[in-house]
């Protein structure tokens, strides 16, 4: 995934969520525009038509983020690039949790069809396309580019929304490691085949997004294998993690952060046995939250910024 931090900027603050829109955008932006301006009678419908995409992919995003929030997890970034919009989530390592926060962002898709459906049929029926044509072919752009971001994110290809729908419902039966490895398997069948129907048509588009799509299929499949070696090591009796309810692993997993020195923070209570720094909360190997080892201990659940961080883990896709 795109990182805020590279070649972006913060537009603005909603909701605790800040939005942030890659420079790249404008250059999209101005090549979509210039391409399509013969299609209205004014460059001015052009702009209205990009800004028109760049409303329904902020609203989607914010589908993804809120539902997010609503389940108890940590959503407050969204970045928006040329080839999509990008929600930062972790929401709670449990398969329901996870699997709102994702369909929300289509399901905001889905509410806006029967209003720009409403509004294209009630201008094709009053002969706008003769009378207000620029109006109608704007209605009709919007109504088109809503459907086809819907099709298209469901589309069971990891890491789309489609995809990480069936890998949260797989999770359900088989498991948080397994869902997530079949899901990206079978993945890279159907980004294969987008690959194809891009050399098929030349899509420069469909290239680029063939890629990213391949890049994050395989960051997939490598945390799926790191979540299955996990999931076999033996576990630590009398601790289970706040969040995802798992009990850390024995062994020294965790690595000091002056000393750069691995050790077992539930052994030695927190404190590195090389160099004697103290850590005020550890990071679950398995969910990446961090917590007070008296939170792992008592249940309970802590807020706070990470301060010891796990070896060999990465955060929620």
């Amino acid at each position: 995934m795109p990182s805020p931090a590279q070649g972006s900027f913060r537009l603005f603050r909603v909701a605790g969520i800040d939005l942030f829109l890659h420079w790249t955008w404008f250059l999209v932006a101005f090549y979509e525009i210039e391409g399509k301006s013969n299609r209205y009678s004014s460059i001015g419908w052009n702009i209205l038509e990009y800004l028109a995409l760049f409303v329904i992919v902020l609203l989607h995003e914010f589908g993804h983020a809120l539902a997010c929030r609503q389940v108890g997890g940590i959503a407050d970034r969204i970045m928006l690039w040329p080839l999509g919009g990008v929600a930062y989530v972790n929401p709670p390592q449990r398969p329901g949790a996870t699997l709102w926060s994702i369909a929300a962002g289509p399901l905001v898709n889905v509410a806006l069809l029967p209003l720009l459906l409403g509004v294209y049929l009630f201008g094709r029926s009053h002969g706008w396309i003769f009378t207000m044509r620029d109006e109608y072919l704007f209605v009709q752009a919007v109504l088109s580019i809503d459907l086809g971001l819907l099709v298209f994110n469901l589309l069971p290809v990891y890491p789309l929304d489609g995809g990480q729908i069936v890998r949260s419902l797989l999770w359900f039966v088989i498991g948080r490691a397994r869902s997530l490895m079949v899901t990206t398997v079978v993945s890279f069948v159907g980004i294969a085949g987008l690959i194809a129907l891009a050399l098929f048509t030349r899509s420069l588009w469909t290239v680029a997004i063939a890629v990213f799509m391949l890049m994050n299929c395989w960051s997939g499949l490598q945390r799926a294998r790191a979540l299955l070696r996990m999931a076999k090591l033996p576990r630590r009796p009398g601790y289970l993690c706040p969040s995802c309810r798992t009990a850390p692993p024995l062994g020294s997993f965790w690595k000091c952060g002056q000393c750069h020195q691995l050790f077992d923070t539930f052994e030695t209570q927190a404190v590195c046995p090389h160099c004697s720094a103290r850590y005020a909360r550890t990071m679950c190997l398995d969910c990446g939250t961090q917590s007070s080892l008296q939170a792992w201990a008592g249940g309970m659940v802590v807020n706070a910024e990470p301060v010891l961080q796990a070896s060999g883990t990465q955060s929620q896709n």
